[in-house]
């Protein structure tokens, strides 16, 4: 049985972020593949799981959200193999540092060779970028401006809106993904969350013909425009 954990779908849900872990566990099912999907709250143990999604939140939730996570076992679980997907807030816990409001630096969990600071405006709207060899759709609201260590795969290259800097949006290293886009991003996006889960269930998955997928299309042509 392959576990996906959201942690603290509470704090870090403004956008309905914890709709990720139900699309990658309701994508994996629908092609015969057992998955339990479980959430976790401020007190609960971390669970042993394949995959820990983490989403968007405002700067007090965020604060909080790294403190008890730098106190849990994620660090060691990430190292030991388990994957993760972060978005917006869950992006910049995961990095070196990042600023809340005051452009006071706060510390993250240094998984990733990445540093967060305020940017100069407010980064809301439409985003799309291409990733993978594919349009990524989505919405963006974060105050944040991401700058990537050497060495660090953006997630993709920003078309519309702004992302990490207006040029990149994200990161992909080795088994963690993360991305500014809400949505919930995957799905908006279910070639995102299918990439995602062949890794999580190492096999090659078969098409899915789903409401999604048509939206997807339909958002892509959309923003083209």
């Amino acid at each position: 049985m392959t576990t996906i954990c959201v942690i603290f779908p509470q704090l870090l849900g403004t956008y309905g972020d914890a709709g990720n872990g139900l699309v990658l566990h309701q994508r994996a099912r629908r092609r015969g593949f057992e998955t339990t999907l479980v959430s976790v709250e401020p007190g609960d143990e971390l669970p042993d799981a394949a995959i820990y999604l983490l989403g968007g939140g405002e700067d007090g939730p965020q604060r909080l959200a790294a403190d008890l996570l730098r106190e849990s076992s994620l660090s060691r679980r990430v190292r030991d193999g388990a994957r993760v997907f972060a978005v917006c807030a869950g992006l910049q816990i995961l990095g070196q540092t990042f600023c809340i409001e005051g452009n006071d630096e706060y510390a993250g969990l240094g998984l990733i060779d990445a540093t967060t600071k305020r940017g100069v405006t407010r980064s809301v709207g439409e985003i799309m970028t291409e990733s993978q060899g594919q349009r990524l759709v989505g919405f963006e609201n974060h105050g944040g401006q991401t700058d990537l260590g050497v060495g660090v795969d953006s997630m993709g290259r920003v078309l519309v809106g702004r992302g990490n800097d207006g040029a990149v949006d994200g990161y992909h290293v080795a088994r963690i993904w993360a991305t500014y886009a809400h949505g919930p991003v995957l799905a908006m996006n279910p070639w995102l969350a299918d990439l995602i889960l062949e890794d999580l269930l190492g096999s090659k998955l078969e098409p899915l013909s789903s409401a999604a997928d048509l939206l997807y299309d339909e958002r892509c042509r959309a923003l083209a425009s």
